[in-house]
């Protein structure tokens, strides 16, 4: 148990320089940041992470201190514990002397940059004047292009569709003929339909009359065959 103890004091501390050298590097390069405010926030951003997860690592080990079972250890941890608490504090004060280092140096390089660029502001206007009515008249002629081609696919699409108009009115007009000869076709077929339906009847009614005669015939032979007399 007291070798685990030692190995986790171990561990802590190492973790604690780590994040104390990282720190320090960061600091620097805050020192060394040439602009702008943007870069100099994300520095400062990793920092308070930093100083987090060392904040958090003293505590164990000021836990730690507390949970030795042999005075001397504890003592040991606790002094530690005060160094390493005491160095942070000293980064910290450096971090917001370089913080402020930085921001003079960032706000001074921009102040020179604005009085110079008054300076040039007036031949930068008309460059960019000049450019601008360059993309102008470049988005103009490109829209006049456009244009151009949209008149000539409509007119393309016009005469797609008049002579697709001109094939249906020629499709309309053999299917109106069409229409015409098998109209005139069911006329005819109607006329031989009534013609045979007539010359069936009569053709019946012949046989009726065959058949009607026939049997009188047939009766009037029986009856002198049999009744000669009458």
């Amino acid at each position: 148990m007291a070798s685990s103890g030692e190995f986790h004091v171990r561990m802590c501390g190492q973790e604690i320089i780590k994040y104390d050298l990282e720190i320090k590097a960061l600091i620097q390069d805050i020192r060394d940041c040439p602009g702008p405010h943007s870069t100099l926030m994300k520095f400062n951003s990793q920092v308070k992470e930093k100083f987090s997860k060392l904040r958090l690592r003293i505590q164990d080990l000021e836990q730690m201190a507390r949970e030795q079972d042999r005075e001397t250890d504890r003592v040991a941890i606790q002094e530690e514990t005060e160094s390493q608490r005491r160095q942070m504090l000293s980064n910290q004060t450096a971090w917001r002397k370089a913080n402020l280092a930085c921001t003079l140096a960032i706000d001074n390089m921009e102040k020179d940059e604005l009085l110079q660029g008054r300076e040039n502001l007036s031949t930068r206007q008309r460059k960019a004047t000049k450019e601008s009515l360059v993309e102008t008249s470049s988005n103009i002629t490109e829209s006049l292009m456009s244009i151009s081609r949209m008149m000539a696919e409509q007119v393309k699409q016009s005469e797609d569709t008049i002579g697709t108009l001109a094939t249906s009115s020629m499709t309309v007009q053999e299917t109106n003929e069409e229409f015409k000869n098998m109209t005139g076709t069911i006329h005819l077929g109607r006329k031989l339909i009534l013609k045979y339906n007539r010359r069936e009847l009569t053709d019946k009614l012949l046989i009726f009359l065959a058949v009607s005669l026939f049997l009188a015939t047939v009766l009037y032979i029986l009856k002198k065959r049999l009744f000669p007399f009458i």
